[in-house]
């Protein structure tokens, strides 16, 4: 990972900042679904706004029932576009993981937080370190999609020492087989795919998630959240008929890469949140 580390983003590595607590992440959304309320989890790029943990806590109060905090990698096979330009503005703003993981040191988060990046990113950081110092900032889970959990071996045992939960990702074309076995084995929930292709703002939302949705829920009692493409709050009404809810990312990022303030995107979440509360 390249860039510099930049006053606004970084906080040094002997910061007095106390580790703060993990907020688990399956037993809360366990929780919050079966009281009857969708889940909701924006995403955020860290670093990619000088005030990106004002952000953070600003779409916990419009609604968020955890939030997605995006590592910036510089080849972020998975991501779309919009999640890519992000990523290469906060690097340019000089975040770096050890920068993001500590600043978060400083803020109390009502809710759980989850970090999504890739495995190349920690691994170069240190399998054990990663986990270690993810769990002193507050993050209790990890979305690594590019680690097939048969190759994750190093990676489960460290994150079990520390409580990371891990979540796995199942596609439309997940096998009948393939999904059992993920459905089995991720932690907090499972990620459902809408579509085959990378992340990214749609017009139209495939059906495709919600029927991938409804065979996970065939088989499981994991909660089960849908993303890729949730784009408004129509998408995440209709995304939820099937799952427990949805992770909304891109569509917030393309509002601050074209110069929209954290008050806008916390209102894009909101809109999600009332949405929701108003059909389910």
């Amino acid at each position: 990972m390249t860039g510099t580390t930049s006053p606004e983003t970084a906080v040094s590595s002997d910061s007095p900042s106390s580790p703060r607590p993990q907020i688990a992440l399956g037993s809360t959304l366990r929780a919050t679904r079966d009281s009857g309320r969708k889940l909701l989890m924006p995403y955020v790029t860290a670093g990619i706004v000088p005030d990106w943990l004002d952000l953070v806590e600003a779409v916990v109060d419009a609604g968020a029932d955890a939030v997605e905090i995006g590592i910036p990698f510089s080849d972020p096979a998975m991501d779309g576009p919009t999640i890519q330009q992000a990523s290469v503005r906060a690097l340019d703003n000089g975040i770096t993981p050890h920068a993001a993981l500590s600043a978060l040191r400083d803020r109390e988060i009502a809710v759980p937080l989850i970090a999504m990046t890739y495995y190349n990113l920690v691994y170069r950081y240190g399998t054990e370190r990663f986990a270690s110092d993810m769990a002193a900032s507050g993050l209790s889970a990890a979305i690594l999609p590019d680690l097939p959990i048969e190759a994750a071996g190093e990676w489960l045992a460290a994150a079990g020492e520390y409580g990371i939960e891990n979540v796995l990702l199942a596609a439309p074309v997940t096998s009948d087989e393939r999904l059992a076995m993920l459905a089995t084995n991720t932690q907090g929930f499972m990620y459902t795919v809408s579509t085959m292709g990378t992340t990214g703002e749609r017009t139209d939302l495939d059906d495709a998630g919600t029927v991938l949705a409804r065979r996970v829920k065939a088989i499981s009692d994991v909660p089960v959240v849908i993303g890729f493409g949730i784009s408004t709050p129509e998408h995440a009404v209709a995304a939820s008929r099937e799952s427990d809810g949805v992770v909304v990312a891109s569509t917030l990022m393309r509002t601050l890469l074209d110069g929209g303030s954290v008050e806008e995107v916390a209102g894009q979440v909101r809109d999600m949140r009332q949405a929701l509360d108003a059909a389910y």
